[in-house]
């Protein structure tokens, strides 16, 4: 049985237009992550860059200075974690098949 280099080659070709499509696609894809039961809520996108923190009203005062902080580093954190694993997940759905499953090799950090 003799390689296929002309064949493996495309489908290196293919696998890195997969993930170059994919990456781009990665801005448009959003989750939210919440702490103190929704009284901060922040916005991550697939490449992991955080795009709003919202903070409820009651939240901003001198008095809950510390905790506020606190919330939004959580809810920045589960947004961030969120993203990552939808971009994970994305990355994974779009080079289904034009990767052998290596053990480690993680295409969830790709560009990241």
């Amino acid at each position: 049985m003799a390689f296929d280099m002309m064949g493996m080659m495309g489908k290196v070709k293919e696998l890195q237009e997969k993930m170059q499509q994919a990456q781009q696609e990665m801005q448009h894809l959003t989750a939210t992550g919440e702490a103190g039961g929704g009284l901060v809520r922040a916005t991550a996108n697939g490449e992991r860059k955080l795009l709003k923190i919202e903070i409820d009203d009651s939240l901003l005062t001198v008095q809950d200075r510390d905790m506020l902080a606190d919330l939004v580093v959580a809810a920045a954190n589960k947004a961030l974690e969120a993203a990552g694993e939808q971009a994970r997940q994305e990355m994974q759905r779009k080079t289904s098949g034009l990767m052998p499953n290596i053990p480690g090799l993680d295409l969830g950090n790709f560009g990241a």
